[in-house]
């Protein structure tokens, strides 16, 4: 599959204005060829330039490889402990939305294919096993999570009290989603060794007691630490937490952080000033980065990665799952509300998302109210009981909110993209776009919120609001991620 250049889009936040892109540096006609055996693959595929040479491994659909027949545990070997691939089935599941009653393997489970990695895995963990810092770019519910937690069991020392491995994830509820599939990695069985040590996982979010956090980083500092940046950035400060013996480094959703104008200049702050790439493997992962290919020769410019970085990118042809359906109305702008209100109606969903566009800068400045919270208002009064989650919402107003999403039987949450982040609610069967998304990307991170119900072969909609100046902005992701859309007549 061709590495093709992304499309051109606005100046973003990492990118340095003062060094322009060498020619030998963009080529928009790279080809890979994925034939050869996964070593040779990830270790020597294609070099996008002669000094700067970050690696490029992109997933092919046509033909197979060795290492596609390969379990996760045979990738493993020899890297991760043997109780964390024991436990490794069952977080793989969580990841995907999958529960278990019992948290013992069995030959069963392993049989049924719950152990068999996913492309982004097969991919990204030789790279990874092999210490070279990398960049997985992949959609959401790929395996990236356990991707990054395999590689840092694989070098964590349990005996050793001090902070070897960093994730920093952008929302409190991504943290917990993370912090729960690390501590199940690192739960021992009882018929290990007593007098091991297991894993200790700190969550370091925001809204969390930081002082217990102090006292347990000056008493007993643990081996991982999961933190938002902002929650971080205070215990550095203060010199609480110290990153002089950490192996590792993760920041998970690294688009949404480099996009975050509060968190960009912290975030370049922990990547060059509290560590060194010399002494620390660095992991980006994200389902979306816009200008990769300018993303990576700023990793190694700004020095935030070494310079053998490699960006494993996984592009399936299918992204949709197949019990997703797709719709649309076209309606007037004026008729947006009353529109979403007869769908409603119709199809009575039982539990839904309604993603709305974010607040502009001009609509602010005008003292506007968010168009969340108005189409909240209309919603609460036409239609009954629903819930708002709003990205500039404190942390105590959004813990409670998901709180009564996750308590109530059924729910209609009204939400942005950004407030969306890390949000984990499987029992959702409807997703209304009141907006269009601003890219296809961002049109799969929005489906992907539902269809995720275990074991559950219910039908799914995915319906679209827009005018008949949209149309074709439907019509390009449609192209994109190979998906039909059926429009509806009222």
């Amino acid at each position: 599959m061709a590495c093709s250049s992304a499309p051109h889009l606005r100046s973003l936040p990492w990118t340095c204005t003062t060094r322009p892109l060498s020619p030998s540096f963009i080529r928009s006609n790279c080809k890979l060829s994925l034939f050869s055996d996964h070593i040779n693959r990830t270790m020597g595929c294609l070099s996008i330039s002669g000094s700067i040479s970050p690696t490029c491994v992109e997933q092919s659909n046509a033909g197979t490889t060795k290492n596609a027949s390969s379990g996760l545990r045979e990738l493993c070997q020899g890297h991760v402990p043997d109780h964390v691939l024991r436990r490794q089935v069952f977080c793989f599941s969580l990841e995907f939305g999958w529960r278990y009653d019992s948290f013992g393997i069995n030959a069963e489970a392993e049989e049924v294919g719950y152990v068999v990695p996913t492309h982004v895995q097969r991919e990204a963990l030789p790279v990874l096993f092999s210490g070279r810092d990398c960049v997985i770019h992949a959609q959401t519910g790929s395996g990236k999570t356990l991707a990054y937690l395999l590689l840092i069991y694989s070098v964590v020392n349990a005996q050793r009290s001090s902070v070897q491995a960093l994730i920093v994830v952008p929302t409190r509820e991504l943290g917990m989603q993370v912090t729960k599939v690390a501590r199940m990695l690192a739960a021992k069985y009882p018929e290990l060794d007593s007098e091991q040590r297991s894993c200790t996982v700190m969550a370091l979010l925001d809204g969390g007691t930081l002082r217990r956090h102090k006292s347990w980083l000056k008493v007993e500092p643990p081996a991982i630490v999961i933190a938002t940046l902002r929650s971080l950035c205070q215990m550095l400060d203060k010199q609480i937490l110290k990153l002089d013996t950490m192996r590792v480094l993760v920041i998970d959703e690294v688009d949404f952080m480099f996009n975050s104008s509060k968190e960009v200049s912290s975030l370049r702050k922990l990547l060059t000033t509290y560590s060194s790439i010399n002494n620390r493997q660095t992991v980006f992962a994200s389902a979306s980065i816009p200008q990769h290919r300018r993303f990576l020769y700023d990793c190694i410019q700004q020095k935030w990665t070494k310079a053998d970085v490699v960006h494993v990118h996984v592009n399936p042809v299918e992204p949709m799952p197949s019990c997703l359906y797709h719709r649309f109305v076209v309606c007037d702008k004026r008729e947006r509300n009353s529109t979403l209100l007869h769908l409603l109606q119709s199809d009575a969903p039982q539990s839904a998302i309604i993603f709305v566009g974010e607040q502009s800068e001009k609509s602010k400045k005008d003292g506007n109210a968010p168009p969340t919270t108005a189409l909240f208002e209309f919603l609460k009064t036409s239609y009954g009981e629903c819930f708002l989650l709003e990205e500039d919402m404190n942390i105590n107003q959004r813990v409670i909110s998901l709180s009564d999403v996750k308590q109530s039987e059924g729910y209609l949450l009204v939400a942005t993209d950004i407030a969306a982040r890390g949000v984990d609610l499987p029992e959702t069967t409807h997703i209304y776009n009141f907006d269009l998304p601003r890219n296809a990307i961002n049109y799969l991170h929005r489906a992907g919120r539902t269809g995720r119900k275990p074991f559950s072969d219910s039908k799914c909609f995915v319906t679209s609001i827009l005018t008949a100046e949209e149309r074709f902005v439907l019509q390009r992701f449609e192209n994109e991620l190979l998906f039909h859309c059926e429009e509806l007549f009222f």
